[in-house]
């Protein structure tokens, strides 16, 4: 072996073990070490919540986060066409609870379109980070860090806005309902959760061609609740979907927006979930 390719080969793996230490510094690691039973229920972070006084851009918001400690993720979670912010509630306290700050919002009216929730959603991530400084939840956000999530139109307005965002580092479309078919720009790592009874948003023509249009590179899966109606994600569904809804999202959240690799193996998995009726990934 030569002694300029010794050197070449060298400089590699330095290289490589650079990355390797960047990568590792970048990782947060929030929480207990994770277990089956552990990521489908409450975690382990005491919560409070705190309501947007006068929401800028949007229609309500309430802020959930971590009691303890700081720099957490900030995700937005918005609610479908005709309904509130109290849809989707349920996830503000659940995901604070594994370590993330969470604001689920109303928008300024029901019938909001996609494209306009998309736009709402990013509207309260910023004012959220704005008010950081003199909220109850001040220092609790790294705003380096932010996903989006929805449901049924709001899903639809999460696909828009992982579009035409894509410092995102996640987003978690919810029984997605859109009128445009093709996300192929997406960037942004994106999970979707299917309800395969939605006669609402039919999963062969919304969510599963959603997934079905984003690019191979792009890390992105599919999962489908067996058996579960287009509110299959929402405050009013089973304890046994919601078990499910946690476990994906908390894992999908950790692995992209904290970089959390403890949570990649319940993404491997071949069927996370005896309720689900396909889980399929791409990209990761």
């Amino acid at each position: 072996m030569s002694k300029t390719f010794q050197a070449a080969l060298a400089k590699v793996s330095l290289g490589l073990s650079a990355l390797a230490l960047a990568a590792a510094a970048h990782a947060v690691e929030n929480g207990p070490a994770p277990t089956e039973t552990s990521v489908t229920g409450n975690g382990s972070f005491a919560t409070a919540s705190a309501k947007i006084a006068t929401p800028n851009g949007y229609g309500s918001g309430t802020v959930w986060y971590p009691t303890a400690g700081s720099g957490y993720g900030l995700i937005v979670v918005g609610p479908g066409f005709t309904e509130t912010e109290n849809a989707i509630n349920w996830w503000g306290a659940r995901l604070a609870s594994h370590g993330f700050v969470v604001v689920t919002v109303g928008t300024k009216t029901t019938l909001d379109q996609p494209e306009s929730r998309g736009k709402q959603f990013m509207a309260a991530l910023k004012q959220v980070v704005s008010l950081e400084a003199t909220a109850p939840y001040k220092g609790k956000i790294d705003a380096s860090r932010q996903a989006v999530a929805g449901h049924s139109m709001g899903g639809g307005g999460t696909l828009a806005a992982a579009r035409d965002n894509p410092s995102l580092k996640a987003a978690i479309p919810l029984a997605p309902w859109h009128t445009l078919k093709d996300f192929s720009s997406v960037k942004v790592p994106t999970l979707v959760i299917a309800c395969e009874k939605d006669i609402i948003a039919p999963v062969s023509s919304h969510a599963k061609r959603f997934y079905d249009s984003m690019n191979a590179a792009t890390p992105h899966a599919f999962a489908e609740l067996a058996g579960a109606d287009h509110f299959c994600v929402n405050n009013s569904t089973s304890a046994a979907n919601k078990a499910t809804d946690t476990k994906l999202a908390v894992s999908w959240l950790k692995v992209f927006m904290d970089n959390d690799q403890r949570y990649l193996p319940f993404l491997k998995e071949t069927k996370p979930a005896a309720n689900l009726s396909r889980y399929l990934t791409a990209g990761f």
